[in-house]
């Protein structure tokens, strides 16, 4: 199926839902584990009416579900097709669906406490080092470029957070250095980087805020507070 932009899932009107990263995230409040059990195979029953089922993770209070499309193509301006992790319309029909079963049970959406996290690391030889990074993170060389055009290393079961490369700045003092990438929903992107700073670190790179707004700790060590802002839901 083809890959949805920012502009098409915002036009979706996915209230309960935020795009962070590849994927659609949800997190639904639930007073106990008999509740999230049963909601989640309320879920798991209207994924089999389309063959196709979010990530699940539950705990205490919440019930965390992820949608995206393995198998997600887009084409370039040249009619060249890319096949890789993404959403799809598969995705934004079941997302609406999960909505309609939660309001069904009684529970409540809380988009904005949605959260995901990926790796990147700078290197100016991704191809080299990227099988050493998969066999590392998930014991599979395999995993290198799952998913994904580029050499990036994803986890089929999710384990481990996502691993991608950047392109070295040979001329720095770091040539080669790791960084954290927190995607949050768009509306707690202020409040976010407003923590971290109160809890000493500083911002280094707002120029791209709020889709990407840089923080270092006190160290120096970097993490980045990304949004889409493109599917910013109104």
């Amino acid at each position: 199926m083809d890959a949805l932009m920012g502009e098409q899932i915002a036009r979706a009107g996915l209230t309960d839902w935020r795009k962070l990263a590849q994927g659609l995230h949800a997190r639904y409040l639930a007073d106990d584990f008999t509740t999230s059990a049963r909601f989640v195979a309320a879920v798991g029953e209207g994924g089999d009416s389309i063959g196709h089922h979010p990530r699940v993770s539950m705990g205490p209070g919440f019930v965390d579900l992820r949608l995206i499309s393995a198998d997600a193509v887009y084409r370039d301006d040249d009619g060249n097709e890319l096949v890789f992790e993404w959403v799809t319309q598969q995705d934004v029909d079941l997302a609406r669906r999960i909505t309609q079963l939660a309001a069904e049970q009684g529970l409540a959406a809380d988009p904005a406490s949605v959260s995901h996290v990926e790796l990147g690391l700078d290197t100016s030889d991704s191809a080299a080092v990227a099988p050493v990074w998969a066999a590392l993170l998930t014991g599979d060389a395999d995993a290198q470029g799952h998913g994904s055009p580029s050499d990036e290393i994803r986890d089929v079961t999710g384990r481990v957070p996502n691993l991608w490369f950047g392109e070295a700045d040979e001329g720095g003092s770091a040539p080669r250095s790791f960084h954290v990438e927190v995607y949050v929903a768009p509306e707690v992107v202020e409040q976010r980087v407003a923590a971290a700073v109160a809890a000493g670190g500083i911002v280094v790179d707002d120029s791209q805020s709020p889709g990407l707004t840089v923080i270092a700790d006190q160290d120096g060590n970097r993490g980045i507070v990304c949004a889409d802002t493109s599917s910013a839901q109104g």
